[in-house]
């Protein structure tokens, strides 16, 4: 399989075609493309979904392919400006009058230590620093505050040394949103990369059309307001103090935010997530008409300050270009928007964000493609259920584009099972997520622990995770309970991987990504079908399209979604040629209904269990020692 794969690359390669390829868990993808990729002697780009696979290909993967084969080439890492720190920016931040508080003043002292050793300026060097952290913003550049060749620190500029060493690079490894949020700006070096290149490769490709949907819109978000405000107190202070009232133009946009904020929320008042509000349940309302004004009429008056002293230095002069983009941006959303593209307000606990965004990436894809000739390959584990991967093809404007699927090499009938409850809660009664707790106490105790349990939403996420902890303390078991959200991430998997007597209760962010092998993780439980969530503007929008066009949206949409989503969620069990484990479908409809059916064959050909004891049975084997299993099956 992995063979046929490499073949395939190859050939699209030579023919400069666009060659789509599902490779299940267990072909070697990663080394299925690579190897040609490498042998041709072609110039490429290389995509990803996130910033640790991006380390993951550059530090590892390549490495060891470019030794093994003895080919003679360069490879380079880029990244988006936020993970370089600026040196520019973390002068500002030491001399900001304004003070920060002892844990940020801590924070990037240690940063800047850090800043006179590192070649890269790659904030992923820096042990202990989350990528969530509210400092990075304040070290780190943006297109609207980065100063180009006026930068005093612009010779030494770790964007702009990435940047060299990608083009003078053979192959250049980069990430989806770098690609797509390229695309828009022209900020990030990719829009002159991408021409020079023979071939581009998309590894996890499933994440393409989201990460595309996301930066090929346009945003104005109460955050933006925010650090537009803070920097320019900061540098107004510093480098203009008393020639403007920066305090009260500040004051001003802060205000602004805030109006903004609660005009988007409206009558929700208490946002405990984050929540995807429809448009046209906001966008008329005078508060919020007004609110927009208002930030309008604050980027104005910011704008105008900003242009009395916008000759002193470069900081001002990309201040006030920031201040007139922010007025713009209100404007935008004060009038309709465009054909076909669809509006929604994203809402947390922080923040508001008005989103117009494009219904899918076929038009942005298509037009990079008609470019200069080159190979565009797309794989990943998951990108539909048929043989055409329409659900991935479709949106991507790749109808016509080669299709490979490829299944797994390894011997799921005998080493994996499947149980889908029938005498169960339909997941819309209340019931539901106390009946999915107390099914996954029983198999973590005929485990011993060792499970997942993957839940749609985070309320799910929530009482699942509480009922789940007393029912093992009423029992006296001592099973350890992890919740996403509780720690970071990182450290969650760190402490299920640390003790094999834990339950890990996880949402979205672990259904993948997430690479557990061997008998830490044995069983799996899926809390109901990931169908997409019907209120979403943006799935609504999606929906009213398939229904102009005489589809059938539950079956083109609904159920396509649902398949790739819990193909996803069920990969996380067999990760090796050796894993045995239990995958549990908490939703009777996978059983009862005829759509059922349909997503039972998206999996992998798991042997199918009826019965809970059988389930449990089965569990009970897993912890025998292996040389017991060949009389057990």
């Amino acid at each position: 399989m992995q063979v046929e794969m490499a073949l395939a690359v190859a050939g699209a390669i030579d023919d400069r075609s666009a060659l789509v390829v599902e490779a299940a868990t267990g072909v070697g993808k990663t080394f299925a493309y690579l190897v040609p990729m490498l042998l041709s002697g072609a110039r490429a780009l290389l995509s990803t979904a996130t910033k640790n696979l991006q380390d993951q290909l550059f530090l590892r993967d390549l490495p060891r392919l470019r030794s093994a084969l003895q080919v003679p080439v360069t490879v380079a890492l880029l990244k988006g400006r936020a993970s370089y720190l600026c040196l520019h920016r973390l002068s500002i931040a030491r001399h900001d009058d304004a003070g920060a508080d002892r844990w940020t003043a801590r924070t990037l002292a240690k940063i800047e230590t850090w800043s006179t050793r590192t070649a890269s300026g790659d904030l992923a060097e820096l042990e202990g620093l989350d990528e969530r952290s509210s400092v990075i913003p304040l070290v780190t550049s943006t297109r609207e505050n980065c100063l180009g060749s006026d930068c005093p620190s612009f010779r030494d500029c770790h964007v702009m040394k990435a940047r060299r060493e990608a083009m003078a690079s053979d192959i250049v490894v980069v990430n989806h949103h770098l690609f797509f949020a390229d695309m828009q700006l022209r900020d990030s070096g990719v829009a002159e990369l991408l021409p020079s290149v023979d071939v581009a490769v998309f590894d996890e490709a499933h994440q393409l059309a989201e990460a595309g949907v996301q930066f090929l819109g346009t945003t104005l978000g109460s955050s933006q307001l925010l650090d537009f405000s803070r920097d320019l107190l900061g540098i107004g202070l510093q480098q203009a103090r008393g020639l403007a009232d920066w305090q009260g133009v500040a004051g001003r946009l802060e205000q602004a935010a805030r109006e903004l904020r609660i005009g988007g929320v409206g009558t929700q008042r208490e946002i405990r997530a984050a929540t995807k509000l429809r448009w046209s349940d906001r966008g008329e309302r005078a508060d919020f008409v007004a609110a927009l004004g208002e930030v309008a009429a604050a980027a104005k008056a910011a704008a105008e300050a900003l242009d009395l002293v916008a000759d002193a230095s470069p900081d001002f002069a990309r201040l006030v270009e920031r201040a007139r983009r922010l007025a713009e941006l209100a404007a935008r959303f004060a009038t309709p928007a465009r054909a076909g593209h669809v509006r929604w307000i994203d809402v947390t606990p922080q923040n508001v964000r008005l989103v117009e965004s494009p219904l899918d990436i076929r038009d942005a894809l298509r037009e990079q493609m008609a470019g200069s000739p080159k190979a565009w390959v797309f794989t990943s584990a998951t990108l539909g259920d048929d043989e055409r991967l329409r659900w991935f093809c479709e949106p991507a404007g790749l109808d016509d584009a080669p299709t490979l699927r490829l299944g797994s090499p390894f011997d799921y009938a005998g080493h994996a099972r499947l149980y889908v409850p029938r005498a169960f809660p339909k997941p819309s009664e209340p019931a539901h997520p106390g009946a999915v707790a107390r099914l996954a106490a029983r198999c973590a105790r005929a485990l011993g622990g060792r499970t997942f349990v993957l839940t749609t939403t985070l309320r799910s996420l929530a009482v699942i995770g509480d009922q789940l902890r007393d029912l093992f303390e009423e029992e006296g078991d001592a099973i350890r309970v992890l919740v996403q959200g509780q720690t970071p991430k990182r450290q969650l998997m760190q402490q299920f991987l640390s003790d094999p007597c834990s339950v890990l209760v996880g949402s979205q962010s672990f259904w993948e990504g997430v690479d557990v092998p061997g008998d830490a993780l044995q069983c799996v439980l899926i809390d109901k079908l990931p169908f997409p969530p019907p209120n979403d503007p943006l799935v609504e929008a999606r929906v009213e399209r398939l229904e102009n066009e005489g589809r059938n949206p539950f079956a083109d949409y609904f159920v396509a979604e649902a398949a790739v989503s819990l193909k996803q969620g069920a990969g996380r069990l067999i990760r090796s040629e050796t894993d045995r484990g239990l995958l549990v479908v908490c939703d009777p409809r996978v059983a009862t209904m005829s759509y059922g059916r349909r997503l039972q064959r998206a999996l992998p050909p798991m042997t199918v269990l009826t019965e809970e004891r059988e389930a449990l049975a089965w569990l009970e084997t897993l912890t025998k020692p292996q040389s017991a299993w060949s009389t057990i099956d």
